[in-house]
């Protein structure tokens, strides 16, 4: 039987394990963004909390994903076996790539345009919302881009920890020393990745032609 009929024939649970790995990596990146963005926009008004921030979040990247969901696993409420444990993972490891971005989107904006705003009789608040943000949103969604391509692939190590997702396929095939299997979760989160990638890659280059286009 090829790697395509184990698919089909299969189908319902690779939907299944698909759902799931989409439930893993959209909590996750989402709390990324509600956390990472706010967080970079505070960076960009107190520069000298940039570094021991980015420290932080760079070690947490460095960690390898299989040690970091064991680390997890015995924290009170934090982990535990299952999606708790994996989401919370999966967002250390998008924080990175969503704070640098904020922070480099908006201190990468000329700064004649703020002193355009300010003249005007612009708050911060106010140029921070009409001016900056439209400005560096091309830059802050690649920063989610990357966040969540990181979390599709990492997400599939979720399945280590009884959080499911197309992980539950690899693991399997691999104690079955059966490619199809493997090949059942390891090509739908490429495809999901590839396609996450270029939606996302569409709308960024969308809004970078926006962005030159009002200034």
């Amino acid at each position: 039987m090829s790697f395509l009929d184990y698919l089909a024939g299969h189908r319902a649970e690779v939907l299944q394990r698909l759902g799931e790995h989409l439930v893993l990596v959209g909590s996750s990146v989402g709390l990324g963004i509600l956390v990472g963005v706010p967080v970079g926009i505070y960076l960009t008004r107190h520069r000298r909390y940039r570094g021991p921030v980015i420290g932080l979040v760079n070690v947490i990247q460095t960690i390898p994903s299989l040690a970091l969901f064991g680390f997890l696993i015995p924290i009170p409420v934090l982990g535990g076996v299952g999606t708790r444990t994996a989401i919370v993972a999966l967002f250390g490891y998008s924080l990175l790539p969503i704070i640098r971005n904020t922070y480099e989107g908006i201190r990468g904006i000329d700064p004649s345009v703020r002193d355009a705003g300010r003249a005007m009789g612009m708050t911060d608040a106010e140029l921070l919302r009409q001016v900056e943000l439209p400005l560096a949103l091309g830059v802050i969604l690649g920063g989610m881009r990357l966040a969540a391509v990181i979390g599709i692939g990492i997400a599939t190590i979720a399945a280590a920890v009884g959080a499911g997702g197309l992980g539950v396929f690899i693991f399997r095939g691999l104690s079955m020393v059966d490619d199809r299997v493997i090949l059942a979760g390891a090509v739908p989160a490429a495809l999901l990745a590839l396609a996450v990638d270029w939606g996302l890659g569409r709308l960024e280059r969308r809004l970078s032609r926006w962005r030159e286009e009002e200034t």
